[in-house]
Order: structure tokens, then sequence, then C-alpha cells
């Protein structure tokens, strides 16, 4: 009996299979797209996706050549009701619409801007960016012309046309000006002193209460500062000491030389460094190494707010800051000048036993002789009187400072700057004052 094939049921459309993407349905490779081709639920998903992909694609074609062919930049040149030459611009003039058809219409442009009397229409311009206003800019011969345009247009072409600054007033020059800035800065020297003298006295208060507890002298503080000031700078002075002493011999020595007085060299030496040059070249290069770095340090702490931390916990700047500085450059700079005299004097004795032929004996047998003990103290007193104005005047130009950067720099300069004037200006006034005391 012949076999009836039974015809298969129709596969319903699974909720599975509709919700599966139709380009999943043909990933993978051999059975799993075998399995998809005989599936006809994702054979109806994938036509039905492929062709609504298709409509969108070409309705989204024709939408961007409507959109663009709407927006395209264009140029038109008509006449106004009074018979002048009128030019619209209209479109979209960005960098991106004008770059199929940059020369096309920068070639349009120029054949318009040849019309001296055109009227430029821009209100019909959509989208305007720096690129668009360029080009406009660059065929009006960089000048602007008689046109009209939207007032959010107009910070384009502004940026592009800039009005000259005005040039400054002339002041009339006042002859009294001269007198004026001379008054002010002396006025601004009675200040600065004024302030200086109010912080010694300040130290001189703590010094005072410092005698009645002793165990409140910062003796660590001091110590810090001495090693600083003093150790640190040895090797420094003793470079600087010893060529001074080197170029003074030797000048010294060709002019004693040609008058037969070569042995005088060893007073020159012995007076001009002991009694002037050593203490005031040893302040010079204290002032412009220490006294720079603590003004540096005040103000640093006055940028930091720690001047204002100690002020709120009740701690006295003048005892914990500037006293000490001032005691230890006090004991170390008439030690150092001590060390620059003997540098110098080395130098000076090497470079006058080569140059004069005088031995080192005869050199160190005829100095004590020839410089009275007198000028030692008074390089040394100077050297301490030195110390203490050096460190003052950097405390007080240090805790001048303001909190920001430009002030900090500006006090660290002046601060060297005054100290080394008022050295100067104090070893003058003592050479004065003490010229008849060990010559």
């Amino acid at each position: 009996m012949p076999q009836v094939r039974r015809a298969r049921r129709p596969r319903r459309l699974c909720s599975e299979h509709v919700a599966q993407e139709p380009w999943q349905c043909f990933n993978g490779t051999g059975a799993a797209r075998r399995r998809a081709y005989s599936d006809p639920c994702r054979l109806l998903a994938k036509h039905h996706e492929t062709y609504h992909r298709a409509d969108f694609v070409h309705s989204l074609a024709v939408a961007n050549e409507s959109v663009s062919s709407a927006d395209d930049p264009r140029v038109q040149q008509t006449v106004d009701a009074d018979g002048k030459p009128l030019i619209r611009i209209s479109g979209t003039w960005v960098l991106r619409s004008l770059l199929p058809q940059a020369a096309q219409l920068r070639r349009r442009l120029l054949a318009c801007a040849r019309e001296t009397n055109a009227q430029w229409d821009l209100r019909g311009i959509q989208t305007l960016d720096t690129a668009g206003a360029l080009l406009l800019w660059r065929s009006w011969g960089r000048r602007r012309p008689q046109l009209t345009l939207r007032a959010e247009h107009e910070s384009a072409f502004a940026n592009l046309s800039p009005v000259p600054a005005p040039p400054p007033p002339r002041q009339a020059r006042d002859a009294w000006e001269p007198i004026v800035a001379l008054g002010r800065n002396i006025l601004s020297l009675g200040e600065q002193a004024a302030q200086l003298l109010v912080l010694a006295g300040y130290l001189f208060l703590d010094l005072l209460q410092l005698t009645r507890h002793p165990t409140r002298i910062p003796w660590r503080e001091i110590s810090a500062n001495v090693y600083r000031t003093g150790a640190q700078a040895l090797p420094i002075i003793a470079l600087v000491g010893f060529l001074v002493g080197v170029v003074l011999s030797y000048l010294s020595g060709k002019q004693l030389k040609a008058y037969g007085g070569e042995i005088y060299i060893i007073n020159i030496l012995g007076v001009g460094i002991v009694r002037e040059l050593g203490p005031v070249l040893a302040a010079i290069l204290v002032a412009g190494r220490s006294g720079s770095s603590m003004t540096a340090q005040l103000g640093v702490m006055r940028v930091t707010e720690e001047l204002d931390a100690l002020a709120v916990m009740g701690i006295s700047q003048t005892l914990r800051l500037v006293l000490p500085k001032v005691l230890a450059l006090a004991i170390t700079l008439p030690l150092l000048v001590l060390w620059c005299n003997a540098i110098a004097l080395i130098g000076g004795m090497l470079a006058a036993n080569r140059e004069l032929g005088i031995s080192y004996g005869q050199f160190l047998h005829m100095l004590p002789p020839a410089v009275p003990i007198a000028n030692l103290w008074l390089g040394v007193g100077k050297g301490m009187l030195f110390g203490v104005l050096i460190a003052l005047i950097a405390c007080h130009y240090g805790l001048r400072i303001k909190p920001n950067t430009e002030s900090l720099g500006t006090g660290t300069t002046d601060s060297v700057v005054a100290s080394i004037t008022v050295v100067i200006l104090v070893d003058a006034a003592i050479a004065v004052m003490f010229s008849s005391v060990g010559l």
C-alpha cells in the first residue's frame, strides 16, 4: 500500500523570531546560516527590513539634496528702486558649504565688488562663520561697503575691521615734577627710617624681656642662623678676599717699585685691608647672600600666611623671627671680617713675594708694627654694626612684603640695595669720625 506523505504544517511566527533582528539571522556560518534560510519567519523579516532600509536611504538622500540646494551660498545682482546696483547674498555661508564652490563664488564676488556704489544686502544669509565673513571681506578689498545685514552677523565683520585706538592725550609737562618726585622720595625715605626705628624698638623691648626670662631665648633659631650666615659663607668670602688681596698687592707694588718703596706694601695692605676693605667686603657679601635670604624667607612666610598664623597664636614675630637673625649676624659678621682679613693678607703676601721679592717671614714680622691694634678693633666693631644693620634692614623689608610674588621679588631687591647703600654710608661716616684713630 502506497505511503501517503503528510503535508507539513506551516511554522507560526513566534514572538522569539519576530523580536530577533533580521541581520542576526544571517550571522555565523554553516548550520547557523542553513537554519536562518530554512526559517520563513526570518526570511520575511529580512526582506521587510531590506525594503524599509532602502526606502529610508532614498528618502534621506532626497532630503539632503533638497536641503543642500536650498542652503547653498548664492550671489544675485539686481537693481533697486533707485536704479542702483543691489547685490543680494543668501544661503549658508559656512566653510562646509563654501568649499565645493569657493573659486566660483570668489570670482562672482570680485565681479560684483567692481561696482563701487553697489548696495550689499546680507539679510538673506542664514548662517555665517569666520570663513564666509573672510571671503566677503577680501572680495570687498578689505574695506566695508554699503551693506545691510543682521544684527547677529555684525560681530563677524567687526573683528575683521578693527578701529585704530586713538592716540593717548598729550599731558602737559609740569616744571615742578622733578622737585615733587624728589620730595616724594625724601618722604618715603623718612617713612622707611621711622618704620625701621619702630622695629628696633620692638627688638629692644624683646631683649629686655629675655634678660628677665632667659629660658625664653630662642637658642635653636640663633644657632641655625649662625650656621647659615657664618659657616656657609666662609668659602665665598675666602675666595673674594684672596683675589682682592692679590689684585691690591700687584697694583700697589707696581707704583711703589717705581719709587723704590717696595717695603711699604706691608703698610698699605695691612691698614687698607684690616681697617677698610675687610669689613666692607665682608658686609657687602653678607648683605647680598644672607640679607636677601632673610628677606625672601619672611616674604614667603607672608605669602603663605604664616606670619598671620603667628599673630593669631599670639607669638611675637620679632622674638621668633627678627631677634635670632640680628643676633646671629652680630656674632658672625665680626668673625667673617677677621676671616676675610686673614685670607686677603695671605693673598697680598703671595703677590708681594712674587712681584717685589719680599719674603714671607719679613712680611709677617713687619705687619704688626705697621698696623696698630686700634685698626683691628675698629674693623671688628664695624663688622658688628654692619651685621646688626643688615639684619634689621632685611627683616624690615621682609615684613613689608605683600602676599604676592611681584612684591616678593621687589622687596628682596630693595633689601639688598638698601643694605649695601647703608653699609657704604656708615663706613664713610665712621672713616671721617675716626680718622685720627690708629693712623
